[in-house]
């Protein structure tokens, strides 16, 4: 009898491969006969699993997403305020490994928007849910007196939220903006402007 194939598992070994394969060459490299041979299945296999390659960019944009909120939510414990405000943000933009590769399959999952409203909802909910987050965090950071009573709290979270995906793209880019310093002054530029005693 041919062994049993659990779908939930072939479908994380199809995302791994291709996660790994833009880490290695970008998102160009990422074909589906390269990501077959990288999961060790034949190419056919892959659309017994998704309904497309498009299925496959949206699937590890999920893992992409799901990985950075669970760091996210680690950061952020024990913190509030401007400290919780850093801590999400510091998980959002690109600083190793991880989070570079994590940027370009955010990025190249960017371009197949335009095409897929699923896809779009997708990137809103992620939007909605991190948006929020930083706009409790600078609540916090008025009720503690680091921000001025007049902050505009949700303007501003959508601020540094609009900063942190031009940050992945410039990463992307390999932009002299996306380097460490010039990004770390971006976002203290950002909040300096409502800080207390400015």
């Amino acid at each position: 009898m041919p062994k049993r194939v659990d779908p939930t598992e072939r479908r994380a070994l199809i995302v791994d491969a291709y996660l790994r394969i833009v880490a290695r060459g970008g998102v160009a490299a990422a074909t589906s006969r390269a990501i077959a041979e990288e999961a060790g299945i034949a190419a056919g296999a892959l659309w017994h699993h998704f309904d497309g390659l498009d299925d496959v960019v949206r699937a590890a944009f999920e893992r992409v997403y799901g990985e950075s909120d669970a760091r996210i939510r680690a950061a952020v414990d024990g913190h509030r305020g401007l400290a919780a405000v850093h801590a999400m943000i510091g998980e959002i933009v690109p600083h190793d490994a991880q989070t570079r590769n994590e940027a370009t399959v955010v990025v190249s999952f960017w371009g197949l928007l335009p095409a897929h409203e699923s896809f779009r909802e997708l990137t809103r909910r992620v939007e909605r849910e991190w948006g929020a987050g930083l706009a409790r965090h600078l609540d916090e950071a008025v009720s503690d007196g680091d921000l001025v009573a007049a902050t505009p709290v949700q303007a501003l979270a959508d601020a540094l939220l609009a900063v942190c995906d031009a940050l992945q793209l410039r990463e992307v880019q390999a932009s002299d903006s996306g380097k460490t310093r010039r990004r770390t002054e971006l976002i203290e530029r950002l909040l300096a402007a409502w800080a207390v005693g400015r």
